[in-house]
């Protein structure tokens, strides 16, 4: 028995309710089992019971053993003394509170407590993998569709802790964001850097000067401190010296990696590309926001780097000739991890239902991810048809699977309910 099964078999009262005795011998009688409570203080607020023939309202504290209560000092903090039920797993002691106690170890059915503890013992992708085929669809469609909500959410908050640094600037946020995501999981911590280094001011005076964009990106990047030879890496070289002395641009000292990368993906690419994308437009978060249709939103992410790169991957290393497009993967991952999680934030905070109306309807819009937590939950049986479901599958994985969150989960919820006596 866990603390967190207590509160989730006491908020949901999966245990025999028909007649109730203290430990004392007086009848118990549940009206309602309080709000459950996330905060300091008691498990649960607001509760409301009926002793032999007096209605109590306040607050319920559980406990696996009676003497918890003293362990943890509750009699010693005020935010208790509302407590009108103390219940427990195990009546182990007899403490003389001014309540009465009620022990739950009898009242629970056994066969709820063996699923739980195989849930909790499972080393499968999913711990209830053996329970789904008798778990209702729409169950797991609905919490599915919470889930893609919740991720949504939750990227706001990141969203908002970046907008805090910056007073408020939705633009210069997009711009940072943005270039985090060109920067793939190996070096998106060093490309948002990179792009925190240099204010969207200082990019948009460069409009359509592509050389000083990709100097200041590169630059900053640190792939500008070699000695080259050939001459475009020079002119780079140079035109940022320049720039950097101009706007007094601190150095960003982290390092940037190309081992274990397909070439595509090279940060030098990575940062042409993006160097072209705002020297075609500077103002991008606004370019989304006034975009209705995300086709129209995808055709500005269609760009390819600058004649250079067709016959280079690096600097001062000739290759065959290869347009270097942003591709449809790679818009795809922009729009599920930047632009539809700002645009979502955007009316969130701003109260603004039509955008976050409008972040749903693109998300559903796109491809699905195809990765390793997709293809193991389409082989158990779930749909992955667009990117709403691949976000809330990979969701549901992070966060509630792997950290066998049963408890938390709508799929656990039922699952552990269903036929318990």
């Amino acid at each position: 028995m866990t603390e967190r099964l207590l509160q989730f078999i006491w908020q949901f009262q999966y245990f025999k309710t028909g007649e109730l005795f203290t430990t004392n011998g007086q009848v118990v009688h549940i009206v309602f089992a309080g709000n459950y409570n996330t905060n300091q203080g008691p498990d649960f607020l607001n509760a409301k019971i009926r002793i032999e023939n007096t209605v109590w309202v306040g607050s319920i504290e559980l406990h696996i053993n009676s003497e918890d209560w003293k362990l943890h000092h509750h009699s010693d903090d005020k935010n208790y003394n509302n407590v009108i039920l103390h219940v427990v797993w195990n009546h182990s002691a007899v403490l003389e509170l001014p309540f009465p106690t009620l022990e739950l170890k009898h009242l629970v059915s056994k066969i709820l407590l063996k699923k739980y503890e195989g849930l909790m013992e499972q080393r499968l992708f999913i711990p209830c993998e053996s329970f789904l085929q008798n778990t209702d669809q729409l169950i797991i469609t609905k919490w599915t569709e919470r889930l893609l909500i919740e991720r949504l959410q939750q990227k706001a908050i990141y969203i908002k802790s970046l907008l805090e640094k910056n007073n408020h600037q939705w633009e210069e946020v997009f711009w940072w964001m943005l270039a985090k995501n060109f920067g793939s999981p190996v070096n998106s911590g060093n490309f948002e850097k990179m792009a925190m280094s240099i204010p969207l001011k200082i990019i948009s005076r460069h409009k359509g000067q592509l050389l000083q964009l990709e100097a200041l990106l590169m630059g900053q990047a640190g792939l500008l401190q070699h000695k080259f030879e050939e001459k475009y890496p020079v002119m780079l070289q140079k035109e940022f010296h320049f720039l950097k002395s101009k706007y007094q641009l601190s150095a960003v000292q982290h390092p940037i990696y190309f081992l274990r990368m397909r070439p595509a993906n090279f940060p030098t690419i990575r940062l042409a590309q993006l160097a072209m994308l705002y020297c075609n437009n500077n103002q991008l978060f606004d370019s989304m926001k006034e975009t209705s249709s995300i086709k129209e939103a995808e055709k500005l992410f269609n760009l390819t780097a600058n004649d250079y790169w067709h016959y280079h991957y690096v600097f001062d290393e000739i290759s065959p000739f290869k347009e270097k497009t942003l591709g449809k993967e790679m818009i795809r991952n922009l729009f599920i991890n930047t632009v539809i999680p700002i645009i979502y934030a955007f009316g969130y905070y701003t109260n603004k239902e039509i955008f976050k109306s409008k972040a749903l309807l693109w998300i559903e819009q796109l491809t699905p991810e195809k990765n390793n937590i997709t293809k193991g939950f389409t082989f158990l049986g779930f749909k992955n048809s667009t990117a709403f479901d691949s976000q809330a599958l990979i969701q549901l994985k992070n966060e509630y699977c792997d950290q066998k969150k049963c408890l938390h989960c709508a799929i656990g919820n039922s699952i552990l309910k269903k036929d318990n006596w």
